[in-house]
C-alpha cells in the first residue's frame, strides 16, 4: 500500500490528509475528512450521487483519485449553507418537496450549483440536460426542476 500526502482546499478550508494511492476522492471525503454528503450510488460515475466541484468542474468523485486532489479546490454539499442559513437551492428543494430518500440530493444540489454558476437563468431544457448525469429513483424530476428554477430566480433577485 502506497500512502500519499495531499494538501487541498475543501469548501474554502485548507486540509491535509494521507490516502492510499488507489483510494477515490469519494472515499477520502467520507472516510478521511468526515464529509459524508457525497454518496456512493454506483461507484462507476453513472448516477451523480457523489458529485463535487473539483477545480471549478463538476465531477463524479468516485472516478477521481484522492491523490489527484493535491492543490485542488473542492466544493461539496457541506459547503453550500452559510452556517444555519441554507443556500437557496437547498431551501427550494425542501419547499418544493423535491427529495425523498436523499441519496441523490447532494449530487443534484452540487450539479445545480455548478449550472447556476455558469448560467444564472437556465431554461427547463438546460436544467434537464445539466442534471442528466444525476439519477433519482424516488421523486421524479419535475419537482427538482421547479425547485432549481425557483432558486435561480431568487438568486438573480439577490444579485
Amino acid at each position: 500500500m502506497s500512502m500519499v500526502h495531499v494538501s487541498a482546499r475543501v469548501n474554502g478550508d485548507a486540509v491535509e490528509f494521507l490516502c492510499d494511492s488507489r483510494e477515490t476522492l469519494l472515499d477520502v471525503l467520507r472516510d478521511r475528512l468526515a464529509l459524508t454528503g457525497a454518496k456512493e450510488g454506483c461507484g462507476t460515475g453513472d448516477c451523480g450521487a457523489c458529485s463535487v466541484i473539483f477545480n471549478g468542474r463538476l465531477v463524479a468523485s468516485c472516478l477521481v483519485l484522492g491523490a489527484e486532489a493535491e492543490g485542488a479546490e473542492i466544493e461539496t454539499v457541506e459547503g453550500m449553507a452559510d452556517g444555519e442559513k441554507l443556500h437557496p437551492l437547498q431551501q427550494k428543494i425542501i419547499e418544493h418537496a423535491a427529495l425523498q430518500c436523499g441519496i441523490c440530493t447532494p449530487g443534484i444540489l452540487i450539479a445545480a450549483r455548478a449550472l447556476l454558476a455558469k448560467n444564472p437563468d437556465p431554461n427547463e431544457k438546460e436544467i434537464r440536460y445539466w442534471l442528466a448525469g444525476n439519477l433519482c429513483r424516488c421523486t421524479g424530476y419535475d419537482k427538482i426542476i421547479r425547485a432549481i428554477q425557483d432558486a435561480a430566480a431568487e438568486m438573480r433577485e439577490e444579485a
